[in-house]
């Protein structure tokens, strides 16, 4: 039987007039390909969507911070604790962690960590086993720390389902570092964009009737498209994250649901763009990690019709097909779709009815049951 290593989800998705991830002077970005300007969605920016469904869906957050002796004091006062202490306790959990960590003149990490919440809670427990050694230093103008180094070091070195699946990165604390098993691309429309400048007005309820015009005015920047997204995951080194194979499956299809279903909030509130995708392909492989994203180097062209959705489905089916004819289809351990469009589309596999159930077939080509023999 051939072996899963990678399980690769392309996706396109309709957004009407919206701006979910805007840069620095509010426009939405964008990225010329093909020699076309696009709208883009960052990989960063909808990562930390999926983020958040995977953390709901498990049940199990993490926080990337830097306020982590806040949090700790904040827990202590919570039980307590003087709040001069409890700030002492704080940081003395980033003095102890060794030199890397330091506490900066604000009162944050110098830089940002990333750890299962339920280890905030354990590093105040943590504190409160040490709580006279923490008091002897309090107030100290260089106080020493205090807290055992090696448990402080496991606590912020713990792991949760989405940080074995995205990975961590810290070189301050190198026994934290995590390899991410997730590649996830930046997310760009499958043709030309504009944008568009929407002037607006608010009107100051409580005017004097006698007054006219508006109490505050502005201008913001939208577009609208049709969206190629793509990610891919490596099950090798999930597996090597875990060791557990069924917390790998049960991890995998909730980052395959969540990126389906997930949405960044940016400027959601005036614009409700809260589409699901159009189509979702799912190919599990045994090669490496394949993006069709070159089926949109030439940008989808409108005609008479008009409508960038429907042709934007055919034209992946059509350079998935083509791609496979040429580079061979033996490391497909499956591939199918789940699409609006009512017929099949040759090029993705084999069709489902549902995403749920193309997730679910996917994830058991993946991690098919072992024998009993």
């Amino acid at each position: 039987m051939t072996t899963a290593r990678f399980i690769d989800i392309h996706v396109l998705q309709t957004l009407p007039y919206s701006n979910i991830n805007r840069d620095d002077l509010g426009s939405p970005k964008s990225v010329v390909y093909g020699g076309v300007s696009r709208t883009r969605v960052s990989s960063q920016s909808w990562k930390r969507a999926v983020r958040f469904n995977v953390e709901n869906a498990l049940g199990d957050p993490a926080a990337r911070t830097r306020r982590i002796p806040e949090q700790v004091a904040n827990r202590l006062t919570d039980r307590g604790w003087p709040s001069e202490l409890a700030t002492a306790a704080g940081q003395q959990v980033v003095l102890s962690a060794g030199k890397g960590l330091k506490v900066e003149s604000d009162g944050v990490t110098s830089v940002l960590l990333y750890l299962p919440t339920s280890a905030l809670d354990e590093l105040a427990d943590l504190a409160v086993e040490h709580r006279d050694q923490i008091q002897e230093q309090a107030g100290k103008r260089k106080p020493v720390p205090v807290l055992p180094a090696a448990r402080i070091a496991e606590l912020l070195s713990r792991r949760n389902g989405v940080i074995n699946l995205f990975g961590r990165m810290l070189a301050e604390l190198p026994s934290a570092e995590v390899d991410g098993a997730v590649q996830f691309a930046h997310a760009f429309t499958t043709h030309g964009t504009n944008t568009e400048v929407d002037f607006f007005t608010a009107v100051d309820d409580l005017n004097p009737g006698e007054m006219r015009g508006s109490g505050h005015m502005n201008s913001a920047e939208f577009s609208s498209g049709v969206f190629y997204r793509y990610a891919s995951i490596d099950l090798t080194s999930l597996m090597k994250n875990l060791d557990d194979r069924t917390a790998a499956a049960e991890l995998t299809s909730a980052f395959l649901t969540g990126f389906i279903s997930a949405l960044p909030s940016g400027k959601q509130n005036s614009t409700a763009a809260s589409t699901v995708p159009d189509l979702a392909y799912i190919a599990v492989r045994a090669d490496r990690p394949i993006s069709l994203a070159p089926a949109f180097e030439i940008p989808i062209k409108l005609t008479g019709e008009g409508g960038y959705a429907a042709r934007s489905r055919d034209a992946l089916a059509s350079y998935a097909q083509r791609l496979h004819a040429l580079w061979g289809q033996d490391s497909l351990v499956r591939h199918s779709h789940a699409t609006i469009d009512p017929k099949e589309l040759a090029g993705l596999g084999d069709k489902d009815p549902s995403y749920g159930s193309l997730i679910q077939h996917a994830v058991r080509a993946a991690y098919p049951a072992e024998s009993s023999a």
